[in-house]
């Protein structure tokens, strides 16, 4: 087999002359059994009849002929599995048409078919309506698809065009080792020659300390000891590993400092960097150039590859700009496309670029001449380039790209917020975004770049039409839209136009800084405030009542501030459930199937999160360790909780919501609120983002808000160690006190403006059950995210799951 992966590079005639006379027969014999398909002392065939069609044996063959030493060359249709007729005379066997689709002759020809020089495959097993370029494209589990990324995983790794061959000796002789060699690359490659389940035994001891990393999936192996070392190996397979040196395993990912910038040297102009081998060599720098930055959402996960995948092309007045839109494939789970604006720079522009905004800079520039040098930078930063693409939502232009195209649209929406006039609105970057980006035009438009791609409409735009359509006056109008387009491919959403709102900042800022007069008055009053213990009934049960005068005055004007909040939320979903007749946003029943599947899901989250609360004590603050042991044994009262949602019907409906609602997302006017931002949880699917739920999900995030706001507001007089140890019991009743007067206020005024949409449950039961397991499912995700992003934070959704199954059992 491994002199048939040899011969494979140049076909001709596979000719066996250099063989002994044994092998020759003996190639024949399981090779060619039929005189037919021998010519002089070889074998005319192509390569998936030669092995039977087994497609393990096909790409063992290949996997061999690409790592070996060598230009590997593939005799064309060997990529999709073609057959061959052995019945045609000399050569001809193997030179049938090449089979591009299942149309007349293969695709290949228009003519006649009786007048092509040689005639298609008719073989029922490689017919060319099954087998053929044309089917294999549309499958990505194709063999066409496999040699595709074969032949990519083997462009990354110099070693195996250049690099030095060592063949390794086990014992067990259907097992082809060797290792490939060149500068700092280290390859091994082991392949099963046989049929079975095969064990090796590799002495590796000169690579000691080095860890194999399977190169298809990224797998980490066991690092090499001093002993052999052993794999196990299926029927035809082969492993390519990468061996990389212990001490920078995890290094490799690391991103570069953004004083070492990479470099590229050109001979042409800048533009030229998209061509070519200079256009690999940019793809190479994209995956550090993303974990720099603030909105790349992936920086957790293992970076395989990155590509361009379209190139967009916005004529700016000087220099020229392209929006590049960008695949990153990783080592597990799914590809990510991400908008990435570049554009050049040169001179004291590029050197201010470089001292002001170095995480922005992908790469220096240098002409080989030595004439120019610059910098590729984020073209947002570019006041031009930013004007360039609000005169295309103005003019409704189509940019061009190398695959698709990008088309601007804008509603009326924006000629009423700019009047008959055409202002020259001067654009500045609003800097607080993490997951997107966005620009400020004259206090009057903003626009919001996504990062992050996805197919089909992004729901902030989805959303944001359906309310400025139905005139809805708390969320900022959609003015425009820019989508990339390609074929019959469904849109995707690269930015919303808005009209500006005017702010004082978000409510949570605004919260916080109410909460840190709120923390005052009770410090200065500790001594006065046994009536501030927390209320033991449940929100619902306390709508109706009012806190006590002190109470009321302490919590001050942020009671009212809860009462607008919970009737603008209120009138919000009224607005998305208003619309019957249009299947996106059309209200649906609740069903036992959906109550089954809503238990389900919350079941498999907690049973996730306790497990990763289990494996992180040892990593929380050990004043905190001791409450989590707590939770933990609370595990199955956690479990029965959500079962209640199971034990009746809810008579309730679903509808579209905002999806990621908390005080983050809300505008504070100085007056009222503007609630915006209805992307959803960017790192959820798409279709996720866009089920229809109950709207008291939302009501659920917002109340775990109210209760991130007064925990970490008090925690941070905590750690500046302005509150003493011994009144720290007491001002977290006091924090306590805030909360439930809050949310009970804000639930009252909610219930009583969202009734008009006859969305939620029929009784006050279901309607506690329900905010209840959302509340409790909230938390659970939050401790999640914590312990994996700030471990000392756990202790605010710890408290929010203590809480919520207190209050459930008070009630």
């Amino acid at each position: 087999s491994c002199q048939w992966a040899l011969f494979l590079r140049n076909h001709d005639e596979l000719t066996l002359e250099m063989v002994t006379d044994e092998e020759r027969d003996y190639m024949h014999r399981v090779y060619a059994q039929d005189a037919q398909m021998r010519i002089n002392l070889g074998i005319r065939r192509r390569l998936a009849p030669l092995l039977g069609n087994h497609r393990r044996r096909i790409e063992l063959m290949i996997g061999l002929l690409f790592s070996l030493p060598g230009s590997p060359i593939l005799y064309y249709g060997d990529e999709i599995g073609m057959g061959d007729n052995i019945y045609l005379g000399d050569r001809n066997g193997v030179r049938t048409p090449m089979q591009w689709s299942a149309d007349r002759n293969a695709g290949f020809s228009r003519a006649n078919s009786q007048r092509l020089y040689l005639p298609v495959i008719i073989d029922p097993e490689y017919h060319h309506q099954s087998i053929n370029v044309d089917a294999q494209q549309r499958n990505s589990h194709s063999l066409l698809w496999w040699t595709k990324r074969l032949i990519a995983l083997r462009k990354r790794f110099k070693a195996f065009g250049r690099g030095s061959l060592q063949f390794l000796q086990p014992e067990n002789r259907k097992i082809l080792a060797f290792l490939r060699q060149y500068q700092d690359e280290s390859l091994l490659v082991v392949a099963n020659l046989s049929r079975f389940t095969q064990y090796v035994e590799l002495d590796l001891s000169e690579l000691k300390g080095k860890v194999p990393v399977e190169m298809f999936g990224g797998t980490e192996f066991p690092p090499v000891g001093e002993g052999n070392y052993f794999l196990t190996l299926g029927p035809h397979s082969f492993y390519w590993f990468g061996l990389v040196p212990q001490a920078i395993e995890y290094a490799l990912q690391a991103p570069p400092e953004p004083s070492r910038i990479p470099a590229m040297s050109i001979s042409d102009t800048w533009e030229s960097v998209f061509k070519g081998r200079t256009r690999s060599q940019l793809e190479g720098m994209l995956p550090d150039y993303l974990r720099r930055q603030r909105w790349f959402g992936g920086k957790a996960r293992r970076i395989k590859s990155a590509r361009i995948v379209d190139l967009v092309t916005v004529h700016t007045v000087q220099p020229a700009a392209f929006l590049l839109l960008t695949q990153v494939d990783y080592l597990e789970g799914d590809p990510e496309i991400y908008t990435l604006p570049l554009t050049h720079a040169s001179g004291a522009s590029a050197e201010s670029i470089q001292r002001e905004e170095p995480a922005s800079v992908m790469a220096s520039v240098i002409r080989r001449d030595g004439d120019e040098q610059g910098v590729l930078y984020d073209a947002l930063l570019d006041k031009g380039f930013c004007r360039t693409l609000l005169e295309a939502f103005r003019r409704r232009r189509r940019l061009k790209g190398t695959r698709g195209e990008v088309v601007t649209t804008h509603s009326p929406a924006f000629n009423r917020i700019l009047g008959q006039e055409e202002p020259a609105l001067e654009p500045s970057i609003l800097g607080r975004e993490q997951s997107n980006t966005s620009v400020i035009y004259g206090q009057q438009l903003i626009m919001k770049l996504f990062r992050r791609l996805t197919s089909g409409v992004n729901p902030d735009l989805e959303i944001g039409r359906f309310l400025t359509h139905k005139g809805f006056t708390h969320t900022p109008p959609v003015a425009g839209a820019l989508e990339y387009r390609k074929g019959r491919d469904e849109p995707m959403t690269l930015a919303v136009l808005q009209g500006f709102v005017p702010n004082e900042g978000d409510a949570w800022s605004y919260t916080l800084d109410l909460l840190h007069h709120y923390f005052e008055q009770v410090m200065s009053r500790y001594r006065e405030i046994d009536d501030f213990s927390p209320p033991k009934n449940h929100f619902l049960d306390m709508a109706d009542e009012k806190p006590s005068q002190p109470v009321s005055d302490m919590i001050g004007s942020y009671l009212e501030t809860a009462r607008l909040l919970g009737l603008r939320t209120g009138e919000l979903h009224v607005a998305l459930a208003s619309s019957p007749d249009n299947p996106a946003f059309a209200p649906e029943p609740f069903s036992k199937l959906y109550q089954r599947a809503l238990y389900q899901s919350m079941r498999s989250l907690t049973a996730q999160n306790f497990q990763l609360l289990r494996r992180s004590l040892t990593r929380l603050p050990e004043t905190l360790q001791p409450h989590a042991k707590e939770i933990l044994k609370r595990e199955k009262d956690v479990q029965d909780f959500f079962g209640l949602i199971t034990r009746r019907k809810i008579m309730a409906r679903r509808i579209r919501c905002h999806g990621d609602y908390h005080l983050g997302q809300v505008l504070y006017t100085g007056k009222d609120f503007v609630i915006m931002d209805f992307e959803g949880e960017p790192a959820r699917p798409l279709g996720e983002r866009k089920i229809k739920r109950s709207p008291l999900r939302d009501v659920a995030g917002m109340l775990r808000s109210f209760h991130y706001a007064v925990y970490s507001s008090l925690f941070a007089l905590e750690e500046r160690g302005l509150v003493r140890a011994e009144d720290l019991d007491k001002l977290e009743s006091c924090a306590q006190t805030w909360y439930f007067w809050v949310c009970a206020t804000f639930l009252k005024t909610y219930l009583s403006g969202a009734s008009e949409g006859q969305f939620l449950p029929r009784t006050a039961e279901e309607i506690r059950i329900l905010l209840d397991v959302y509340l409790l499912e909230k938390a659970i995700y939050e401790m999640g995210y914590e312990l994996n992003n700030r471990p000392e934070w756990a202790k605010i959704p710890l408290r929010g799951i203590e809480h919520v199954l207190q209050m459930g059992k008070g009630s």
